[in-house]
């Protein structure tokens, strides 16, 4: 697949570069600047960041580096089943357990949420970070709805991240998640009243939690654009029938 000029495969975390090193540099700067096609597309274009994924992985499979990149490439694209191989695979290479709450969350996407719960109360929740944790437990709480676990869900997702007034990445999301749960619980009110929180720590407009939150107050939104295209539309009709009108008229004579 063709990649841009400006990209050179610098453009990648230096740890990851050194990861690669253990290859020939030609080798190197070819997967380091497929890896970068994946990390640039992968939001906007997955299937593309996919393809790109499969190329590095062709090129460098024992890198561990690039198996993760496949993993979430085929997570994006709900390949679910591959991304948990790629996964596995990475953390066999580094030992490290910072993919573990992403597994878990593939094992949800495969239908079996009760293995994601197994996951969720493993020892190697206890080795991720904050951040990691706070995952985990979003992970957890799926998979208790997924089960049709609604109050239990509300329960997971109640914690002193959940509390805390100080804003932190996960925050947005996880008061969305509890949010939600409320939400589909039918507790509405306090479910409005999480979303307006949730909306108060979304600096990035990383949920929809401003949507949310007027779905539930009735503020409908206009579609401003169409409206106007409408109005403009109306208008050429009213003129020409006025143009045919005046056109059939007959011509008076003195």
């Amino acid at each position: 697949m063709p990649i841009p000029e400006d990209v050179t495969g610098d453009e990648i975390d230096k740890d990851v570069r050194q990861e690669l090193q253990s290859l020939p540099k030609t080798l190197a700067d070819d997967v380091a600047r497929n890896l970068v096609m994946v990390a640039r597309l992968l939001d906007e274009d997955p299937e593309g960041a996919y393809a790109y994924s499969r190329i590095a992985l062709r090129l460098a499979s024992r890198v561990a580096a690039v198996r993760e990149a496949a993993g979430f490439a085929a997570y994006a694209t709900q390949k679910y089943g591959e991304a948990l191989a790629e996964f596995r695979a990475a953390k066999r290479m580094t030992g490290n357990t910072d993919l573990w709450p992403v597994m878990a969350d593939c094992e949800r996407g495969l239908g079996r949420p009760e293995k994601a719960l197994d996951m969720a109360g493993a020892p190697e929740v206890h080795k991720l970070d904050k951040a990691g944790q706070v995952e985990m437990r979003l992970v957890a709480a799926g998979a208790r709805r997924d089960m049709g676990q609604l109050d239990a869900a509300i329960v997971t997702l109640q914690s002193p991240e959940l509390a805390a007034s100080s804003v932190q990445p996960w925050t947005a999301r996880l008061r969305y998640a509890y949010a939600d749960a409320l939400l589909a619980a039918g507790r509405e009110d306090e479910a409005r009243e999480w979303f307006a929180k949730a909306v108060e720590a979304d600096r990035d407009g990383s949920t929809d939690a401003s949507d949310r939150l007027a779905e539930l107050d009735g503020v409908e939104f206009l579609d401003v654009l169409s409206d106007d295209e409408d109005d403009d539309e109306s208008a050429d009709e009213v003129r020409g029938a006025d143009g045919d009108a005046a056109a059939e008229e007959p011509e008076q004579k003195d």
